[in-house]
């Protein structure tokens, strides 16, 4: 299970609504839904960290109505957990949990090895809720129909289940994450390990800092290199395992495969490019002196409270300023306001979002089921699951689709060559599906592709 923070999600949200420059959206040629609003179908193939449907979901107030289906497709189970937590999350209803609360929670659970008490208590509640989910359908469907969880099989629903009791459970000796990160960072740094900062500093400087990211400072890059622990927002205690960062894998013990549970994700680039280094709100990114006046924390903090309170009001986010009264950030409506009452008495709506989690790897064979035959106008792989692109993919592409693909820009082990050569191999990967490139800034983290006309057919006897 590699968890590598993924690109594009600005990106992803902007092609589902508007052209791109001279790109021939897929829009012209959606399936209408029986009430007459149009069908837009996303596979997102690894995209881990739920950012592209959130701020989609979020931020879908801002354009043309239309029915959007994500069709989720990871290649482990811990994945799909963390996907449901977040989803789950961001629905949360106001009246139990405030903007900043929710923000700050995600980011916790997002990006920290360790928790503080309150967040680690939600995730338990949490847990007891997601065993449930996946046991009964029926209570699944009426109390987050946004989510659908039948094409599952029964073998991964028990899965999904023993990992939300292996979440629930309290004890903080059963992931010890502290001693498994640092594991994991003297494997990856070697003889290297004793000069980490010095390394540390490098990485940042000229391999994020390079690729655009230098909102990130040096201080909380070392922290979360050095402890896994990112997001600090409050003066309490990080002390309790963040047991979502678990994962299964097979190792070899005298010959024998055998599972064992640890951490296997991201340890060289960090969550902060999640959330963390755009932001529509201009000021955050000035600088004095010539160094960014906000860290990636406090525009990751901004960009989560902007998102959930789109969610729930169905408008853009204001921050407040020092001369506004106390009260819950970034509610700008009035109490009496029909907007705000219909925010706090509930969940925010998302009739118009379906969420629907796939089968672990099963893209080879999803051109084999009709029902997903030229379905997909929109599909993302990120770079981890770029050797799944095959000649099959154009078969579920509906017709003028849209691929996205993510690079290794943020991925400082590599070499400047390797980036090249990867991007590359994507071109050549994708030559074999059918799409065609579309044109993008040398210096973005994606390549862009859309699906040529088919072939034309001779006629008969010519």
């Amino acid at each position: 299970m590699v968890l590598v923070p993924q690109l594009g999600g600005a990106f992803l949200q902007h092609l589902i609504y508007k052209q791109h420059v001279d790109l021939e959206t897929s829009t012209e040629h959606l399936h209408m839904s029986q009430d007459g609003i149009p069908v837009l179908n996303i596979l997102l193939v690894g995209s881990i960290d739920g950012r592209h449907v959130l701020k989609t979901m979020c931020q879908a107030h801002r354009w043309p109505r239309r029915k959007i289906n994500f069709y989720v497709l990871e290649n482990n189970l811990e994945t799909l957990g963390r996907h449901l937590l977040f989803l789950s999350l961001a629905l949360e209803p106001l009246e139990k949990m405030g903007l900043q609360e929710k923000s700050e929670t995600f980011l916790e659970l997002m990006g920290n090895t360790l928790l503080r008490s309150q967040t680690a208590a939600y995730l338990q509640e949490k847990s007891d809720l997601f065993i449930r989910y996946v046991t009964d359908p029926c209570f699944q469907e009426a109390h987050l129909p946004t989510l659908d969880l039948s094409a599952l099989k029964f073998k991964e629903r028990d899965q999904l289940e023993a990992i939300f009791r292996f979440w629930k459970n309290p004890d903080p000796q059963a992931f010890q994450i502290e001693q498994l990160w640092d594991l994991r960072l003297r494997q990856y740094l070697g003889t290297r390990y004793d000069s980490r900062r010095g390394v540390c500093d490098w990485d940042l400087t000229m391999k994020l800092h390079e690729h655009g990211a230098k909102v990130i400072n040096s201080r909380e890059f070392f922290r979360w290199r050095n402890t896994g622990v990112a997001f600090e927002m409050r003066e309490a205690s990080y002390d309790i395992p963040n047991k979502t960062l678990a994962s299964g894998h097979l190792l070899r013990h005298k010959g024998e495969p055998m599972s064992a549970r640890g951490y296997w994700g991201d340890i060289a680039t960090g969550p902060f490019i999640t959330f963390g280094t755009e932001t529509e709100e201009t000021s955050l990114l000035k600088t004095i002196n010539g160094l960014p006046s906000k860290s990636a924390q406090e525009i990751s903090l901004h960009n989560l409270t902007a998102l959930f309170h789109e969610l729930s009001y169905r408008s853009r986010y204001d921050p407040p300023t020092a001369s506004d009264k106390d009260g819950d950030k970034g509610s700008l409506q009035g109490p009496d306001d029909p907007t705000t009452l219909d925010a706090l008495n509930g969940p925010p709506s998302t009739e118009d979002i379906r969420v629907h989690f796939l089968p672990l790897n099963c893209l080879p064979q999803l051109h084999q089921k009709g029902r997903f035959q030229q379905l997909f106008n929109l599909i993302f792989f990120s770079c981890s699951m770029v050797h799944l692109l095959k000649p099959e993919l154009h078969r579920v592409s509906a017709p003028k689709a849209t691929l996205l693909i993510e690079l290794t820009n943020f991925l400082p082990d590599l070499r400047k060559e390797q980036v090249s050569e990867f991007s590359s191999r994507v071109g050549n990967l994708v030559k074999a599906t059918g799409f065609v490139p579309v044109e993008t800034p040398s210096k973005e983290a994606f390549s862009l592709f859309q699906l040529g006309d088919p072939p034309e057919m001779a006629e008969p006897g010519l």
